[in-house]
């Protein structure tokens, strides 16, 4: 029997989570431990196959580095990371060009900087260009850290993106961009909300998979 550990909550059905190399299973308050466990029984090979690829990607997470020489990726493409004599960083359309004798922890948390600054703009740009298009007005345009959440639209239409999201093509960003404005309209994941992803953008389901294989890299990948 996989050891797992039990949440028990007000939901309607049972779920299973994989999470820091463990099994977290959140079931309804008062579903019978012996039905819980024939669930997890039941889910055996996928929890086996969902354990080793987390296991994988912790590894490779712990393996993770950046140095001068090595490629980073922004809006799709790769750009080289190159020392530059003086105390500053950023980004020319060809390189991430950084101060040089910085440690490996040192790049990583100056690209982190420049991303954040980059996703500013080129993120503001694009709402403000399909704002116009879906014609929504959304308050404002913050960047956070999120690690699995690409955007969120709150009450107040405040758009919040990762500045993860970035890395991603263009198209993809649009489609994010896209999605999260669609919620000023309809603030749910109803017919009519991906009727409005869908005028905008006819091929969004392609635009999510790519989306997706965008989160499986970054899965394996340590950007704290």
């Amino acid at each position: 029997m996989i050891d797992y550990t039990l949440i028990r909550s007000r939901r309607r059905t049972a779920a299973i989570y994989i999470k820091n190399g463990g099994v977290e299973v959140r079931t309804p308050m008062k579903m019978p431990k012996r039905d819980i466990d024939r669930f997890v029984a039941s889910k055996e090979k996928w929890i086996s196959k969902r354990l080793a690829q987390s296991q994988s990607y912790a590894e490779q997470r712990e393996a993770f580095t950046l140095d001068y020489g090595d490629t980073v990726t922004f809006r799709g493409m790769e750009y080289p990371l190159t020392a530059k004599d003086g105390k500053r960083a950023g980004f020319d359309g060809e390189q991430f060009y950084l101060p040089p004798d910085l440690t490996p922890e040192q790049i990583k948390s100056t690209v982190v900087q420049i991303y954040r600054r980059l996703a500013k703009l080129y993120l503001t740009e694009r709402v403000e260009y399909y704002a116009s298009v879906m014609n929504v007005s959304p308050t404002v345009v913050k960047i956070n850290g999120a690690k699995t959440r690409w955007g969120s639209c709150s009450a107040k239409k405040t758009l919040n993106f990762s500045w993860r999201l970035v890395m991603a093509d263009d198209t993809v960003i649009d489609y994010v961009v896209v999605h999260e404005l669609a919620h000023i309209a309809e603030m749910n994941h109803s017919t009519r909300f991906w009727a409005i992803v869908a005028n905008i953008l006819p091929d969004y389901k392609e635009r999510q998979k790519r989306l997706k294989d965008l989160q499986k890299r970054l899965n394996a990948e340590d950007w704290e």
